[in-house]
């Protein structure tokens, strides 16, 4: 009896008999002409838990909201609207990124600059001026690029080494510093170009230039800080596989 019941529940369990593989999900996928589930690679895993430290796209929704309703609201209705439009906006990213549970530092943070912006274009009496304050942000990083640079130790690897898992003396292992070293030339450039390109709309005048830039500067720089981490890990597990000893030959008996 015993031996009747077991058979039956392999019976049970094993499939049918011209069944196709992979099970239901399988079967649904061949009859809708839907391609296989791709597995996802380390280096895209690591670069989607980057952006997503980095708050993920509705992190960066969330950021740059106040700067376009600001814009949007000053384009269509003036000054007066626009700092109406954009307080309404800063305490709504605020009130998201908490309920993200996000940093309260953060979110915090990202209220005071839109406060500090709004105050520097009401002093300035002009759209324009809300920019200034932010574009101190590529000034400080070009310096500490370039300082960085001098004191040979590439700016960032200061930023990523850690989540990369590499050495603390990351400055003198070839590898790693040739990345770092190529990601800060790369981080240097667009810090230059951001710098460059935010001075050129603010005396031409063109708020919405300026806040297209600033959106687009911060995806471009958080792309470029999840490249650098994938590939800093990418040395580091190399370096640590070559650095394991070889499996020992089994004894022969």
């Amino acid at each position: 009896m015993t031996q009747h019941l077991a058979v039956d529940a392999r019976a049970h369990q094993q499939p049918a008999a011209g069944a196709p593989p992979g099970g239901v999900s399988a079967t649904v996928r061949r009859l809708l002409d839907l391609p296989d589930p791709v597995e996802e690679s380390a280096a895209r895993a690591t670069a989607r838990r980057t952006l997503e430290r980095l708050g993920g796209p509705v992190g960066l929704a969330v950021a740059t909201a106040p700067t376009v309703a600001f814009v949007a609201a000053d384009a269509a209705a003036g000054l007066g609207p626009a700092f109406v439009a954009l307080g309404v906006t800063a305490v709504s990213a605020t009130a998201v990124r908490l309920a993200r549970r996000e940093p309260p530092g953060a979110a915090v943070a990202g209220l005071v600059v839109a406060a500090v912006c709004a105050t520097v274009a009401a002093v300035a009496g002009e759209a324009r001026a809300f920019f200034l304050p932010t574009m101190v942000l590529p000034v400080v990083f070009v310096l500490a690029y370039v300082v960085a640079f001098a004191a040979r130790r590439p700016l960032t690897g200061f930023m990523v080494n850690r989540l990369a898992g590499g050495p603390r003396d990351w400055y003198r292992r070839p590898g790693l510093r040739r990345v770092y070293v190529v990601s800060s030339l790369v981080g240097l450039a667009m810090a230059a170009a951001n710098l460059v390109v935010r001075v050129v709309f603010y005396l031409a005048d063109e708020p919405a230039a300026l806040a297209a830039v600033q959106v687009g500067a911060t995806s471009a720089f958080a792309v470029h800080f999840a490249v650098t981490l994938v590939v800093a890990r990418r040395v580091v597990g190399g370096r640590l596989t070559a650095a394991l000893p070889p499996a020992p030959a089994p004894a022969s008996r």
